[in-house]
């Protein structure tokens, strides 16, 4: 009998943690997700009813009028996301931060940041540091017309600040920017 009682007790406590754990919980967590779905579904950035990026993925960027990310090693592909993995000494890094060093002066002004010049861990980061951002109004500015200072308020406007105010760096959404600096002219 106690043998048959165990197994009693143990079918019934694996049907009250697959209810719970099985189908509560995902069902739980797909309703909080669905209550807020801009986060859920990838916080896309629509414009005129069509997708037009995400602000949280970074986007390859030529156009002299718009603001410039951040290296990718991936080339912005989030299937193939991730960094270079190069050490700081490595012959391979050294000469792509060189590349990126001279190629520096068609983008911004002024001496580069580390954002500038090195990619991110999953070679997608969507935001630049607000010294890089600052350091391309002047080119932004002459290629849209508009004054530099108001470029300037305009990547002000949107730097963020520290998460919870001590985690992180201050920094730009580069898609955010852009879309504000078209609205803008």
């Amino acid at each position: 009998m106690p043998l048959i009682r165990q197994l009693v007790a143990s079918a019934r406590m694996m049907l009250v943690l697959t209810l719970a754990l099985g189908v509560l919980y995902p069902a739980l967590v797909w309703g909080i997700g669905r209550a807020v779905p801009a986060q859920a579904d990838g916080s896309l950035i629509t414009r005129n009813s069509q997708v037009i990026g995400s602000s949280l993925l970074g986007q390859a960027v030529t156009d002299p009028t718009l603001f410039h990310p951040r290296p990718s090693t991936s080339e912005y592909a989030g299937g193939t996301s991730g960094g270079s993995n190069l050490a700081e000494s490595s012959k391979d890094q050294a000469t792509a931060v060189a590349e990126r060093h001279a190629a520096y002066a068609r983008v911004a002004e002024g001496e580069p940041t580390a954002d500038a010049l090195t990619t991110s861990a999953s070679g997608l980061d969507p935001d630049i540091s607000p010294k890089f951002a600052q350091a391309q109004v002047v080119r932004v500015a002459t290629a849209t017309g508009l004054d530099p200072a108001r470029v300037a308020r305009l990547v002000e406007e949107h730097t963020a600040g520290r998460q919870l105010g001590f985690l992180g760096e201050p920094r730009v959404n580069v898609l955010e920017l852009n879309l504000a600096l078209d609205r803008l002219r």
